[in-house]
């Protein structure tokens, strides 16, 4: 679904649900759902977390993460969850990030974590408390090599995804 927000192309991406351990999300949403992930994925060992994608026959997708080992990403969303876990955020892509955080700001929305460190991926967040309690990314996907490798769900969940710290998943 295209959206726009002042004139500026929005495009829903996906979901993403966060668990202490992404092998405890699989069996719901890859296999009684049907997701296939199709390659990629990995860690965010600057932030402390692990990442992968599953999509649908529709082109639908959710995004499964855990934390890495040690890290304290996600202790307040598990202690707001209980240890659970649930959906984290929703993802939304639009071709500006600067007209988007320009818009947004001028409407009076309070925005966080801007990061624009890696060209193949520049974002910012709407804070749950500006969204009726919903964590909102807004991403600028940049250019991607095609012939970057693709690591398989066993890969990532190994740690040897995408700067992949090696050490496997719980």
């Amino acid at each position: 679904m295209d959206l726009e927000l002042d004139g500026l192309e929005v495009h829903f991406d996906h979901t993403a649900v966060a668990a202490p351990r992404i092998a405890d999300l699989l069996p719901l949403y890859r296999d009684l759902l049907g997701g296939r992930h199709l390659g990629g994925g990995g860690d965010n060992r600057v932030a402390g977390y692990r990442t992968l994608q599953l999509t649908y026959a529709n082109g639908n997708k959710v995004e499964l993460m855990e934390p890495l080992a040690g890290s304290t990403f996600f202790d307040s969303f598990f202690e707001l969850t209980r240890g659970r876990g649930g959906v984290h955020h929703l993802n939304f892509h639009v071709n500006d990030l600067d007209a988007a955080v320009a818009r947004l700001t001028a409407r009076g929305y309070r925005l966080h974590g801007l990061n624009r460190s890696d060209v193949r991926w520049q974002e910012v967040f709407l804070h749950p408390k500006e969204a009726h309690g919903v964590l909102i990314q807004l991403a600028q996907p940049g250019p991607r090599d095609p012939a970057e490798p693709r690591p398989s769900l066993e890969e990532v969940l190994a740690g040897r995804g995408r700067n992949g710290n090696g050490v496997p998943s719980p």
